[in-house]
C-alpha cells in the first residue's frame, strides 16, 4: 500500500491570534497562546513519530492564521499552485511563495480575481482531487489547479452557514459566504491512497454537503468510503486529520470515526486540541503536504 503525506510543511503558532473572525469557529473566549504553541509542538512530534518528514519554517509575522500552512498552496511534485486568501490572510501569500520557491518548487498563481484556499479545499487521493467550492475557493480556480497539476477533479460543495431566519451568512470580516465547512478538509479526509489492486479510502460527512454533492459522493465508485456524523465533523473536527495510510493523527473527540478507522487496520493517535481550533483549524490545517 502506498504511503501518503510522507513530507509536510509546518510553520509555528508563535504569531497565532483570533483577532479577525474570518470563519464561524472563532470563539469569544480568550486564546491561550502558550497552550496553542504546546498543541502545535505535540502535533509536530506525533507527525515525526508516524514517520512523516516535517519541514519547519517560522510563521509570518502579523499574520493571525499563518499557522495554517495547508492554505498556502496545493503542491504536486515540483509544482505549487499558490493560494489566494481572505483579506486577513493576504500577507501570507508572498511569504508562502518565498518559502515554496526556496524549497525548489515552481510556484504558479491562479488567474486574477479567483479565490483559492490551497490544499484546504483540494485533497488528493491518487489522481483524484476532491475540491470544495463556494466559500474560500472558486470552481474555476480549482479547475485551473487540477489541470495544472494533472489531477482528475471531483467538484463538491458543502452546506452554508445560515442565520436564525435561514439565510446564508456572509462573513463580516471577509465579505465572503461562510460555512462551518468553509474548507473541504472540515468535511472530508483522505485515509488511504489507491494501489494497483485497491481503491483509495476517504472519510466524509454526508450531512456536511449540499444535496447534489451528497448524492454524487454516495454514488461515486472511485474510492471506498467511511461516513462521519455531523456531530463529529462539526464539533470535533473529525476529518481534519493527517493519515499516512497506516497511522492517522486525528481528533481525540471523534470516537466513532476512530473506531471505524481501526476496523480498517489503521493506528490512531489522538492529541487533544483546544486552542488551535479557536481559529477554525486543526491537525490537517497546520500541515501542507509536499509529497
Amino acid at each position: 500500500m502506498p504511503l501518503i503525506n510522507t513530507s509536510v510543511l509546518m510553520s509555528d503558532a508563535d504569531n497565532f491570534s483570533t483577532l479577525q473572525a474570518i470563519n464561524p469557529y472563532y470563539h469569544h473566549e480568550p486564546l491561550d497562546l502558550d497552550k496553542a504553541i504546546r498543541e502545535h509542538a505535540s502535533i509536530y512530534n506525533l507527525l515525526k513519530q508516524a514517520g512523516i518528514a516535517v519541514t519547519k519554517v517560522p510563521s509570518p509575522i502579523d499574520c493571525q492564521d499563518g499557522v495554517y500552512t495547508a492554505n498556502w498552496a496545493l503542491v504536486r511534485g515540483d509544482t505549487a499552485v499558490l493560494a489566494r486568501l481572505p483579506n486577513a490572510r493576504q500577507a501570507e501569500e508572498a511569504y508562502a511563495e518565498k518559502v515554496l520557491t526556496d524549497l525548489g518548487k515552481t510556484v504558479i498563481r491562479v488567474p486574477d480575481g479567483l479565490k483559492f484556499s490551497g490544499q484546504g479545499d483540494a485533497l488528493a487521493c491518487g489522481n483524484y482531487l476532491f475540491c470544495g467550492s463556494g466559500y474560500r475557493s472558486d470552481e474555476a480556480a480549482q479547475a485551473f489547479a487540477a489541470k495544472t497539476l494533472g489531477y482528475e477533479r471531483v467538484q463538491l460543495q458543502a452546506i452554508p452557514q445560515r442565520d436564525d431566519a435561514g439565510r446564508a451568512v456572509i462573513n463580516a470580516s471577509s465579505g465572503w459566504a461562510d460555512s462551518y465547512f468553509y474548507d473541504i478538509d472540515l468535511a472530508l479526509a483522505i485515509i488511504k491512497a489507491p494501489s494497483q489492486n485497491t481503491k483509495g479510502l476517504i472519510a466524509y460527512c454526508p450531512a456536511a454537503f449540499m444535496p447534489a454533492s451528497r448524492a454524487f459522493l454516495a454514488a461515486f465508485d472511485g474510492v471506498d468510503k467511511i461516513e462521519v456524523s455531523l456531530t463529529e465533523a462539526q464539533t470535533a473536527f473529525a476529518t481534519n486529520m493527517v493519515s499516512t495510510g497506516e497511522t492517522v493523527i486525528m481528533s481525540a473527540l471523534a470516537p466513532e470515526l476512530a473506531s471505524a478507522l481501526r476496523a480498517h487496520g489503521l493506528t490512531i493517535v489522538s492529541p487533544t486540541i483546544t486552542e488551535l481550533a479557536k481559529g477554525g483549524g486543526y491537525i490537517r490545517c497546520i500541515t501542507l503536504t509536499l509529497t
